[in-house]
């Protein structure tokens, strides 16, 4: 099968696996968007939207779509880096055994991860970042394909330990879900108070997926996209040369600190993506735009200037796409 037909058979696995998740989802399009977007894409998310708007849901039925294997890990304060990864035990032949953690599946579902300190937060990099996990000297692979969609509440700060920099770094995209509208929420009350069970379809396996990622990833990109991405990564950095060069200082007023050059590589990686799920055979510019916000969302540190004046990250990005 040509890399042509490969597209063209992804675009209608997509729209299969949409309308599977849609029925039980309600709403929530951009979110299941994002999270599909990721999955072939082969990078992380990190979910944030108060209790109740169905996070947990929306992981454990991609799971099911996909017949990944699929745990979760609650995050607790007193939850330990072997709880995660796993640890070694001594046998009755007093040799060392390793008995895998519940990071060992293709899906890993890291439940308010905010709430654990940042010395379990730290067990999930070489994880996120390698693949693999390195207990007593050891190295283990991780099942492939390999994702960790980790979900915080973006309110309640008690008992919370923020993420650092270089754990939020680590995941591709930032994805913020909102209230359903009213009808909608009105549908999930009909569906959700009935002894109905909803089961999905398997749309996809896990060497369907590899294949798909490596098609995405040989889609070629002109010279032209690949600048404006990284031109709109260098226009978040308060120094940056195209800042100093625009008419408009306003944007750096707000900014401490810009983004990286993995944000660059995402917007490249993600508009790939975004294209061969809309039918497309190589991105453009629309392409960088839309998966712009999900991207840098987390990239972007405000200054005081920001906070006093009540100015988020979406409208600093907005600000730099026009």
């Amino acid at each position: 099968m040509s890399d042509k037909e490969q597209l063209d058979l992804l675009v209608q696995k997509y729209t299969a696996l949409r309308s599977e998740m849609g029925k039980v989802i309600i709403g929530q399009h951009e979110a299941v968007d994002s999270l599909l977007l990721a999955l072939f894409t082969g990078g992380h998310c990190l979910l944030l939207g108060v209790p109740g708007l169905a996070k947990t849901l929306m992981v454990n039925t991609l799971a099911q779509t996909l017949g990944l294997s699929f745990n979760r890990i609650q995050f607790t304060p007193d939850l330990m880096p072997s709880d995660i990864t796993g640890s070694e035990i001594l046998d009755r032949e007093r040799n060392f055994k390793f008995i895998q953690g519940p990071l060992f599946a293709s899906i890993v579902l890291a439940d308010e991860i905010n709430r654990t300190p940042p010395k379990t937060q730290a067990a999930l990099l070489e994880a996120m970042q390698e693949k693999r996990v390195t207990v007593g000297g050891t190295s283990y692979s991780l099942p492939q394909p390999f994702f960790v969609l980790a979900t915080q509440n973006p309110i309640e700060q008690e008992g919370t330990y923020p993420l650092p920099e270089a754990q939020l770094d680590r995941f591709m995209f930032n994805v913020r879900l909102d209230y359903p509208s009213f009808e909608e929420e009105m549908q999930i009350v009909k569906q959700t108070t009935v002894s109905q069970t909803t089961t999905v379809q398997e749309i996809l396996n896990a060497e369907e997926i590899l294949a798909f990622q490596e098609v995405i990833r040989n889609m070629p990109v002109t010279d032209n996209v690949v600048e404006y991405a990284v031109r709109l990564v260098s226009n978040t950095r308060p120094n940056a040369h195209a800042i100093k060069q625009s008419d408009d200082q306003s944007i750096s007023r707000y900014i401490s600190w810009g983004a990286g050059p993995r944000a660059s590589q995402y917007l490249i990686m993600g508009a790939r993506t975004h294209a061969a799920l809309h039918g497309k055979y190589s991105p453009d510019s629309e392409d960088v735009r839309a998966v712009a916000f999900n991207v840098l969302r987390h990239r972007i540190v405000r200054n005081y200037y920001a906070e006093a004046e009540g100015i988020t990250t979406d409208q600093i990005i907005n600000e730099l796409l026009k």
